[in-house]
């Protein structure tokens, strides 16, 4: 079948092949840099071309980052008209908007409430503490995981009581009262209205499973279904994929096995491995071609992989430069490692005028980090912790958030909890809980005993009665405001009476300063949520449960927020898929380190270990070193060890060996591993003491907009194809078309950063300055 489109053509075979069939179900194993994303893109353009409506194509993301890459790209093959009505984004993302629209029908409101991962292991603690149960033995977050596991793999409350090899693997961990832990957190979730992250895919498999008019409703929407990264899938999601595809197998799924790296959240690299098996007449695609990196680097990367036994065998190769061979350096220690990276950071930037941004330091453990900061430091060079506390995860910002999600639904408990007394209004832990306790009995939510005290017997003094009345008061005016009044004017107003904003500008401590900085970005975020939505067209109004829709969402790579400083970056080599840098150090190379020692037992995990460095050494373009230190500070003590394994399964050839690793037989120097204590001392710091002086009553910024341009031209808003403008948020951009009128007038503007953006005139903020 031959294409229409010169897109086309800028594919190679391997790609075109790919992109061009359509006619049932297909696997495409992208290696490293072999163009996963444009594949995916044009198949999309390409079906649109054919005759699939937008609405009927399904793409499932892991990121809101890829989701928006990918759809920008289809933007630009075939307009933004078309392409903003594909069904594209997470599985999260999509699952919700989906149990949002059906939500009814498995006994929830459409305003559900999202709970993150510390929202959920909040309640799993406080059911832990009701339980009587000892927190040293039942740790919340081990709880927690075990009962995410068990969502994972669709095992609902019930099942898991009665599976005896669960129930045994618990009573080995001297747990054996999960069972019970997870179904009155089963409940309390269902009486909080709330799901957590889990539940979104347990749920929707439920949903199609139960409701087969639903289903059959879905995948008769969903004409074709696209799947990025498969590997990374979990039971759930790859049987929900399965559900939504079995009769018709129009869907095609991506992604690589040798970047199999996420078991540990649940991902099973047999969900790709055995795709072939379970659609019958799939047809395997194979991107062996890397534009990303030199050869040498993607020799070494093969010679790694091929060591492991689980996978589909594909010949990966590279057209560019041969390049330098990979440097692998011996440190004495992990300090001196730190130095050889700094100082090579530093020799290359003057050489080749490597920009900081194109540098990477990969570590297997956060851990790691601090030995690189201190180096970077000591030479004042930029750099940046990737993958640090999000912003959505700071305290103050997670208090103001809890304020918006009671509101929007006043069943949530773990928001109901976190802010009734917060700031302090004078309603203690046992207030608190003898609410919990008296909802607990009637299996009710918290909202509905604080609006009926007198019917569920709740033992209060009046003093205690009136705070919780005023508290309850305050909560159901903005209740009434939630869909009369945009996020921004709602969610400002709601800081400001809570008493949050008094709260945080107490003191001009550094923390407190820092704290007042977070809220009121927050502020200035919802700002700018409602200013896109209503200027891309996408609503008029914008409330406040449209914006914790979205927040509640946000991935890690998502929620990165650092400026646009050239600035080194620092990250474990989980955080670096996906990602590409011109200049990659992977450093801490030892046994029990990397691969970790947990991961010795299984050959599985070991070859997932294995695989987590061929991640870490395809993000390379141009340099690549490896480094490993025969001493290290672990554990409050020098530890001595060996260098990893994986440095012996990449061919010699391509490496510049240290001379002590030169050897005929390929072998290692071994190094005897012991341990020596060290004794330290920590000194505590002095605080001066003193009183702070009370700060002004503090106000919120407010955002100020240019107002659209009014000049003589062919619209109301006097702008035309071809004007170049500066957008406040977007930057500068060219006008590529204008259509509509009055109210409807709609620009389509090319953006130098930010991509095709498609902006209704009546609310853009821009001005034209060409």
């Amino acid at each position: 079948m031959q294409a229409s489109t010169n897109y086309i053509d800028e594919l190679n075979e391997s790609q075109r092949e790919a992109v061009l069939y359509i006619d049932g179900p297909s696997l495409v194993i992208a290696g490293a840099g072999s163009g996963k994303t444009r594949v995916l893109t044009y198949k999309i353009a390409y079906l649109l071309e054919q005759g699939y409506e937008p609405w009927s194509v399904l793409a499932l993301t892991f990121t809101n980052k890829a989701a928006a890459e990918m759809k920008s790209r289809v933007a630009r093959q075939v307009g933004w008209e078309r392409a903003r009505y594909l069904w594209m984004g997470t599985f999260h993302s999509i699952f919700a908007r989906i149990l949002r629209t059906e939500a009814e029908v498995l006994g929830f409101k459409s305003n559900f409430t999202i709970y993150d991962q510390t929202d959920s292991r909040s309640l799993i603690k406080a059911i832990i503490k009701e339980m009587g149960l000892d927190d040293k033995t039942y740790k919340p977050a081990s709880v927690q995981s075990r009962i995410s596991n068990a969502k994972n793999y669709l095992v609902l409350p019930q099942a898991y009581a009665s599976n005896t090899e669960l129930r045994e693997s618990d009573r080995e961990a001297k747990m054996g009262d999960i069972y019970k832990v997870y179904l009155r957190y089963w409940e309390r979730c269902r009486q909080a209205g709330a799901m957590d992250f889990d539940d979104l895919l347990l749920y929707t498999y439920l949903l199609f499973e139960e409701h087969p008019e639903i289903c059959h409703k879905y995948a008769e929407r969903f004409a074709y279904v696209l799947v990025d990264e498969y590997q990374d899938t979990n039971f759930a999601q790859h049987s929900i994929v399965w559900q939504l595809t079995r009769e018709r197998q129009r869907v095609c799924v991506v992604g690589d096995d040798a970047q199999s790296i996420y078991s540990f959240r649940g991902a099973n690299i047999d969900n790709i491995l055995k795709f072939t098996r379970q659609y019958k007449d799939a047809k395997l695609f194979k991107l062996e071609q890397n534009y990303r990196s030199t050869q040498t680097i993607v020799n070494a990367a093969n010679s790694l992989i091929e060591k492991n036994r689980e996978q589909i065998r594909k010949e990966v190769f590279s057209e560019n430069e041969t390049g330098d061979r990979i440097k692998v350096t011996d440190a004495y220690s992990d300090v001196e490692e730190g130095e050889i990276v700094a100082n090579k950071v530093v020799e290359l930037h003057r050489r080749e005028d490597i920009a900081y941004s194109d540098f990477a330091i990969l570590y297997r453990t956060n851990a790691q980090s601090r030995i690189f900061e201190e180096a970077l430091r000591k030479r004042s060079l930029p750099y940046r912790i990737y993958g640090g506390l999000s912003f959505y995860q700071r305290k103050e910002i997670k208090d103001v958030i809890a304020y918006f999600r009671l509101v929007v639904n006043p069943d949530d408990e773990e928001a109901f909890k976190r802010i009734i007394n917060y700031p302090a209004r004078g309603i203690g832990d046992t207030t608190v809980n003898k609410i919990i306790q008296a909802a607990t009995e009637a299996h009710v939510s918290l909202w509905t005993v604080l609006c009926q005290p007198e019917a569920y017997a709740l033992s209060i003094n009046k003093g205690t009665a009136n705070k919780l009345m005023a508290f309850r008061q305050l909560i159901a005016n903005f209740q009434a405001r939630v869909m009369t009044e945009d996020a921004y004017t709602l969610g400002a107003d709601i800081i400001r009476q809570s008493g949050i904003i008094n709260e945080i500008y107490q003191d001009k401590s550094p923390e407190s300063l820092s704290r007042q900085e977070n809220v009121e970005e927050l502020v200035n975020g919802i700002h700018d949520f409602c200013s896109t939505r209503q200027e891309e067209g996408e609503a008029e109004h914008v409330y406040l449960p449209d914006f914790l829709s979205e927040v509640s969402l946000l991935s890690d790579q998502d929620m990165d927020r650092s400026d646009s400083e050239e600035k080194i970056t620092l990250m474990t080599v989980h955080s670096a898929k996906g990602l590409e840098f011109n200049t990659v150090f992977v450093v801490g190379l030892e046994e029990d380190l990397f691969p970790s020692a947990m991961a010795k037992n299984s050959y599985r995990e070991l070859e997932e270990e294995r695989r987590l460095f061929y991640v870490a050494i395809t993000r390379a373009e141009k340099h690549c070193f490896l480094s490993f230190a025969r001493s290290r500070f672990r554990y409050g003590r020098m530890e001595f060890g060996n260098p990893s394994r994986f440095l012996r399964d990449i061919d010699a050839r391509f490496l510049e060996l240290p001379q002590n690793m030169q050897t005929s037989s390929r072998r290692v120097t071994p190094v005897r591993k012991t341990t020596e204590p060290v004794r330290s001392r920590l000194f505590a710091e002095e605080r001066p003491k003193g009183k702070t002086e009370a700060p002004e009553t503090p106000r919120l910024k407010k955002m100020t907009s240019t107002e659209p341009v009014a000049s003589s031209g062919t619209n109301s808003y006097g702008v035309c194809a071809g004007q170049q403008i500066e957008h406040e948020r977007f930057g500068i951009g060219i006008i590529e078309r204008v259509e509509g009128t009055g109210e409807n007038c709609k620009a389509t503007v090319r953006f130098q950063n930010a991509g095709v953006k498609q902006l209704l005139l009546k609310f853009a903020r821009f001005k034209v300055i060409g």
